[in-house]
């Protein structure tokens, strides 16, 4: 029987996994929450922000590596997508890691998630107070003071309750699509009447007259792959809300399949209509590349507007990303893998231990904008990336489990499933490995978190001696 989605597959054995961190959730997150959550993980700082650099080293070439990371990021999500239909819970992969690799999977899947959001927070805060300084009345305020009112916005929002998070994000995503809708359109037009941008003439003499697809060759584009992978970061926090979803195995399926297209049209189409409008030597890491654009077009007021919609990117990813963390956390913190006061909750159901707990690290970024305003961003990105490699990883062994238990008949697969399975997750495992030693070769920075691999480990194992004896306390109390 073929692993495509079909319809006429049984329906799914009910799970015997019970997840304490679960319950005490309100399900309050809708249909129209969950698919604009689902655009606003594949829409983030990483492109608003960062492909402005990466164009400037890779060339157009950039649009491939977008392509080809798309497909791996839709894989991990499809592949999460379907635990979701087996069992929806708000741990999301920390949660499925604890049923099929044990308490000690599970601390493993939830502290690469905290590494990837903790430092992803500090590059959302630095992206905030770049994007603020365009404006001539935020010139003067030190980085690090902005950054610290982004946090600060964000927080109390995402304290109060998920279903203002939901509506939040929801107005979020709507900004950032219909900006790039917008903006697609206008680069469009651009381009089919060949209006003058800054003394260049757009369409494909732009890339054939500037080194072709590849300036610099194939390898510049190879290098950038992690900071690409670091743009597509969100795209599994449909699968952690679900658990606070109503209904998700109606809502999940098509609010994950559309991510795909999402990827095609609006990471792919923008970079290349961004190679087709201006060189790529237009272009820098300290300013959005849409917001070089209309700014070179000159029409008032267009650029400061395009501005403000990529500082709400910045703004949206952070909120993600205390929401995610926090769900996280009071899954971990309820089996001992996490301290115990991140897994408490407020009034508004809201686990606001977990929250606060990230929030913290986002102040320690505060200080590194304080200290190296400059290479605030590029340092967190890789640690994100290490985080990112690690938690799609767990994902996909999660899959890779779950297939297997399912050939044993130890659990029925859902008719939304994972195509080619297991060949999907050994596939997308290598690729991840690749990034690695992609980001090994880069050098410089990428080569310096590589290196710093063996002190993660080290304070995982570190780590997992100190709870160990909570967790299996714990563990034997649930038995």
């Amino acid at each position: 029987m073929s692993d495509r989605t079909m319809t006429e597959a049984p329906a799914p054995a009910p799970s015997r996994h019970v997840d304490a961190g679960d319950e005490g959730y309100s399900k309050d997150l809708k249909s129209r929450h969950i698919n604009m959550i689902a655009i606003g993980g594949a829409i983030g700082t990483g492109l608003f922000l960062g492909a402005g650099g990466r164009l400037a080293g890779a060339g157009p070439s950039l649009a491939i590596a977008y392509a080809v990371c798309g497909v791996f990021a839709f894989f991990v999500v499809r592949a999460l997508g379907e635990l979701v239909l087996y069992r929806p819970s708000s741990g999301a992969f920390v949660s499925y890691a604890r049923e099929f690799m044990g308490e000690k999977g599970a601390y493993t899947a939830g502290w690469l998630y905290f590494l990837n959001w903790s430092t992803t927070t500090v590059a959302d805060i630095t992206a905030a107070a770049v994007f603020a300084h365009y404006w001539s009345a935020f010139t003067d305020v030190p980085q690090w003071v902005l950054a610290f009112i982004a946090l600060a916005i964000v927080l109390t929002a995402n304290l109060i309750s998920v279903k203002y998070f939901g509506e939040m994000e929801f107005w979020f995503s709507i900004v950032k699509v219909s900006a790039l809708v917008i903006f697609m359109l206008v680069a469009i037009y651009l381009v089919a009447t060949s209006h003058p941008i800054d003394g260049h003439t757009p369409g494909l003499a732009t890339i054939t007259d500037n080194g072709g697809l590849f300036p610099s060759g194939v390898l510049p584009m190879l290098l950038v792959v992690q900071g690409v992978v670091f743009a597509y970061a969100s795209v599994e926090l449909c699968g952690v809300a679900a658990g606070e979803t109503e209904n998700p195995e109606k809502i999940m399926p098509k609010a994950i399949n559309s991510i795909m297209w999402r990827v095609g049209v609006f990471y792919v189409g923008s970079v290349v209509l961004l190679a087709l409008l201006l060189p790529y030597t237009a272009y820098s890491a300290d300013q959005s590349p849409f917001v070089t654009v209309f700014d070179k077009l000159g029409i008032p007021g267009t650029a400061g507007i395009m501005n403000l919609v990529v500082l709400t990117a910045a703004l949206s990813s952070l909120n993600s990303g205390l929401y995610s963390t926090g769900r996280i956390l009071r899954s971990m913190a309820l089996s001992g893998s996490a301290p115990k006061f991140t897994g408490v909750m407020n009034k508004g159901k809201v686990p606001y231990g977990g929250v606060l707990f990230t929030a913290a690290f986002g102040v320690a970024g505060v200080g590194l904008n304080y200290w190296m305003p400059g290479e605030a961003f590029e340092i967190v990105l890789n640690l994100a990336s290490i985080g990112i490699l690690g938690t799609w990883g767990m994902v996909m062994l999660c899959s890779l489990f779950f297939w297997h238990r399912s050939k044993n008949g130890l659990v029925s697969r859902p008719s939304y499933r994972l195509p080619w399975a297991p060949y999907t997750q050994i596939a997308t495992l290598l690729f991840l490995v690749t990034v690695l030693v992609l980001m090994w070769s880069d050098g410089g920075v990428g080569r310096t978190t590589v290196m710093l691999l063996p002190a993660i480990a080290a304070a995982l194992v570190g780590g997992w001696f100190l709870v160990r004896g909570r967790v299996a306390e714990l563990a034997a109390n649930r038995d």
